[in-house]
């Protein structure tokens, strides 16, 4: 294989702007598929997280050989909370598609990954996607990306980008809006003319840098990174450099390549591939494999700081060990989460000084809940704590992290969502309708951001769009007011009744239905007030041999809220957890003891 006829191109997309559905077609028309195999929807979401949210957080390879050309497609999350995720990808690929919806345009969270494109000097191509869409504007989302390019700073080069026009879900594509349809031959075309070749080194040593890691079950832990230059065989001894400058001899035992998306083991991988390693043990991302006598040390990969942290601990509850978990002490929470941090550079795990407790560091709250929701599903049972923002002193001022927030929404709203961000601290930016939307523009602290997505949704009727981009450190904005409610606590051990819920349906919100069991300083409910009421979930109807009309009134409930694990995360106050088993999310107080609660307090 000749590197001058290797492509190799990430993928660039707000979410659901329908990346992972053309990747999906570019991979069948290929031919990376035999006719008859049966081949899921969103093939490069393989994860079972993706596929639920429908959006892509794991960064993922595939290959597909057009004409004599090897396209390496690399697919990137759309999310600015997998920021490290992105940050590696780009640096392993000489190009990048850019996909936008043609009724939408660019939008926020397009910004963030086209920054990082154009910053390390990136050749970006566009892809006008979702053509087919009810009253799209192909050539305005086109102009959009322009306007988008030139406030980004892009070089005359990058502004002369090239680009096609396609529907992912029918599989159609042409290189002008007045040509007729074809298939992603166009598409296929334009990543071998426009993205450049890979540039390698001239030396004959092998030299790879590690930029992600990937884990399959008989294989163990794997180095992924592009061979930069030279060339690389199985059972070859290079040099490895970790993060503190310390070199020793390696054998590597297994090269593999993805062919269409299956890995498949190669004798040999060329200058320009991307390629996973086995044999390497203890190993960081950003270290340097190197010949085995001229090692050289790359510059390592730099990623944009954490801005939440959470506390972990273990499952103190009474309910400990009855759903299913597998895991549950500190040493398994331990091993877990070190193992997560050492894939996932955005990530920072410390311990604390209480014992079983850790300090868990990331990118936001969804970055985090994608983690604690992987843990849960391979049956740890374990407790978290409110997210809380990271801040840090420069020059004598505290300095906190803020966001730039684009938020959509009907006329009528407008109104409220201002206003409830004027609360958070928030400052806005800018204000435009846009047909039959407000959208405005807000620049506001991190920590205000935790709980706003279930408010917005809730003040707008579910008709808020949200988006987010990390802005910097700013000097911190000031005090900003928790949870205006306050909690139902259930009061002693049992289970819940029905009669009992009815009867208390008046003090507010119940998280929970009848049949379900509950322990002293379990949250059962938000109440109407500011303060927290303890109450009695499971008394049950007093039996009598009198029968009046009163006692013989139907018990009908209001349903109750179901909480998801983002809404459960930033429901939560700072004396608050949440306990998360296999099989169920429980709100509870940090302290369960009412006379100790009322003793700190």
């Amino acid at each position: 294989m000749d590197s001058s006829k290797i492509r190799n191109v990430a993928i660039i997309a707000h979410v659901d702007h329908g990346k992972t559905t053309l990747v999906d077609g570019l991979l069948k028309q290929s031919g990376a598929f035999r006719e008859n195999q049966v081949v899921s929807e969103r093939v490069m979401d393989s994860n079972d997280q993706e596929r639920e949210r429908g959006i892509t957080i794991f960064s993922k390879n595939a290959s597909v050989v057009y004409k004599d050309f090897l396209i390496n497609i690399v697919d990137t999350p759309g999310h600015a909370d997998f920021g490290g995720q992105v940050e590696r990808v780009l640096g392993t690929v000489d190009g990048a598609l850019l996909i936008v919806d043609a009724f939408e345009g660019p939008m926020a969270q397009t910004r963030f990954v086209t920054k990082k494109a154009l910053e390390l000097g990136l050749t970006i191509s566009v892809v006008i996607n979702k053509i087919d869409r009810a009253g799209c504007d192909p050539m305005l989302a086109l102009d959009k990306v322009f306007d988008l390019f030139v406030d980004l700073g892009a070089n005359d080069a990058q502004l002369d980008f090239a680009y096609v026009f396609a529907s992912g879900r029918s599989g159609t594509s042409r290189r002008k809006l007045e040509d007729p349809d074809s298939n992603f031959v166009p598409i296929f075309d334009l990543i071998v003319d426009k993205i450049p070749a890979p540039q390698v080194g001239t030396g004959p040593d092998p030299i790879l840098q590690i930029t992600s890691l990937d884990y399959q079950e008989f294989l163990g832990r794997m180095a992924v990174g592009r061979l930069r230059q030279g060339k690389l065989q199985i059972n070859q001894t290079v040099t490895h450099v970790n993060e503190h400058g310390v070199a020793k001899k390696v054998r590597v035992t297994k090269i593999l390549y993805p062919e269409g998306v299956k890995l498949k083991e190669i004798p040999e991988a060329v200058a320009g591939q991307i390629v996973s390693l086995c044999g390497i043990s203890d190993f960081t991302l950003g270290d340097t494999l190197s010949g085995a006598e001229n090692p050289v040390t790359l510059p390592r990969i730099k990623v944009d700081p954490p801005t939440i942290a959470m506390r972990f601990w273990v499952n103190d509850s009474p309910f400990c060990g009855l759903d299913g978990g597998r895991f549950l002490t500190s040493n398994h929470l331990a091993e877990r989460l070190d193992r997560e941090a050492l894939s996932d550079v955005a990530l920072q795990v410390s311990r604390l000084d209480e014992p079983g407790a850790f300090r868990v560091a990331g990118r936001g709250v969804l970055h985090l809940s994608v983690i604690i929701e992987k843990m849960r599903r391979e049956g740890f049972e374990f407790t978290v704590g409110r997210p809380r923002v990271l801040t840090h002193e420069e020059d004598g001022v505290e300095m906190e992290p803020v966001e730039t927030i684009t938020i959509h929404a009907p006329p009528e709203f407008a109104g409220m969502v201002i206003d409830e961000i004027n609360k958070r601290r928030g400052e806005m930016k800018d204000m435009t309708l846009e047909g039959n939307q407000t959208r405005v523009v807000f620049d506001i602290p991190a920590r205000g951001l935790i709980g706003l997505r279930t408010r917005l949704l809730s003040l707008s009727k579910g008709y808020a769009v949200f988006q987010q981009l990390f802005k910097g450190f700013e000097p911190s904005k000031g005090k900003i007011e928790q949870r205006p409610t306050g909690a139902l606590l259930a009061k002693e051990r049992g289970t819940a009744v029905a009669y009992a819920i009815w009867k208390l349906e008046e003090r507010g919100v119940m998280f929970i239905g009848p049949g379900e069991d509950v322990y002293p300083g379990m949250i059962v409910g938000e109440h109407n007030r500011s303060d927290d009421l303890t109450i009695n979930v499971s008394k049950t109807k007093q039996l009598t041999n009198m029968r009046t009309t009163s006692a013989d009134e139907a018990t009908v409930l209001t349903p109750h809220r179901q909480m998801s694990l983002e809404e459960c995360l930033e429901f939560i106050n700072d004396d608050e957890a949440v306990e998360l088993t296999p099989k169920k999310l429980r709100l509870r107080k940090i302290q369960l003891d009412e006379t100790q609660r009322r003793r700190t307090a």
